[in-house]
């Protein structure tokens, strides 16, 4: 019985190591369709898709929702929109192992956001996560003239906006389905992003592998499957192996930029990687749950 449960384990751990995977390439994916199409009608098509396909899927919950439910959902999705408008523009303008690690930061700004709810100061672990953060981003991100690029500075205002996200949707998940709120978060980031595009881009020539396999890519696989993975693996797996494995996604994404987009990483980026990805593990994980014996067998029964 004990080796079945921890199969399962693995099975979902590996899951989410695909999920992480997925989020890791499409950095790279993200930069080859946007030397083809501009940003706003990227996400605007992206999320149409996706957020369509979603909407069938999950209809009869949708058809139950309420007005305070959409009115929930809308509230995260606008700071959903504002983290993928500004990771989009920041992609642009940067490469994809640094928007990939800088995107990463959200994790370490969740527990200083808090403060807002909470009125209580985070933890001495989230202030030395911050710290070590915030050297790991000045190393990959300032220039010899001690000035950050815009690309660089879009993608930390997106890691904010995450850590908004992130927040929001934990005040709002014991008060909307969880399945609305994702889906109608999804189609607000597709309205307001098609509004948006109207607006300031000319229309796309939607002609061309480039911005088809980027467009797909990011629908059916970043946003729909990986999110469907997600959710079901994080109901079956402990909780501090799916921090560890989706936090991956940052190594994931500077792999596929040196194999696939032949960035050059220097010794001060992969320095400064290597410091965002450790604040991140270590702001994570509850080490002194995950070294004691009794939690773990807590967590592997709940399975």
């Amino acid at each position: 019985m004990k080796k079945k449960v921890l199969s399962k384990t693995l099975l979902w751990d590996l899951s989410l190591l695909l999920v992480a995977m997925v989020w890791g390439g499409g950095f790279v994916i993200t930069k080859n369709a946007l030397e083809v199409i501009t940003p706003l009608y990227f996400l605007s098509i992206r999320f149409m898709i996706a957020g369509i396909i979603m909407a069938i899927i999950f209809l009869p919950k949708l058809k139950k929702a309420s007005r305070k439910d959409i009115k929930n959902s809308c509230i995260v999705g606008i700071f959903l929109s504002l983290g993928f408008i500004t990771q989009t523009f920041g992609a642009n303008l940067t490469t994809p192992a640094k928007s990939s690690f800088i995107t990463g930061l959200n994790v370490v700004l969740v527990p200083f956001i808090m403060i807002m709810f909470t009125k209580r100061f985070p933890g001495k672990k989230s202030v030395i996560t911050a710290l070590i953060a915030f050297f790991g981003l000045s190393l990959i991100s300032v220039n010899e003239q001690l000035i950050i690029g815009a690309g660089d500075f879009l993608t930390f205002l997106c890691a904010i906006f995450y850590a908004f996200h992130i927040v929001s949707i934990g005040y709002y998940a014991n008060k909307t389905d969880a399945m609305v709120l994702a889906t109608i978060q999804v189609l607000f980031v597709a309205v307001v992003c098609t509004i948006l595009a109207i607006i300031f881009e000319p229309f796309p020539v939607l002609s061309g592998i480039s911005i088809w396999s980027g467009i797909l890519y990011s629908a059916l696989l970043s946003t729909l499957a990986a999110f469907l993975i997600q959710n079901l693996a994080q109901r079956n797996t402990p909780s501090t192996h799916a921090a560890i494995i989706l936090s991956l996604e940052s190594v994931f994404g500077a792999l596929a930029s040196v194999l696939f987009w032949n960035e050059l990483l220097t010794i001060k980026i992969i320095i400064g990687c290597l410091l965002i990805f450790v604040a991140i593990i270590i702001n994570e994980v509850d080490f002194a749950a995950l070294l004691s014996k009794n939690n773990y067998k807590d967590e592997i029964s709940k399975i």
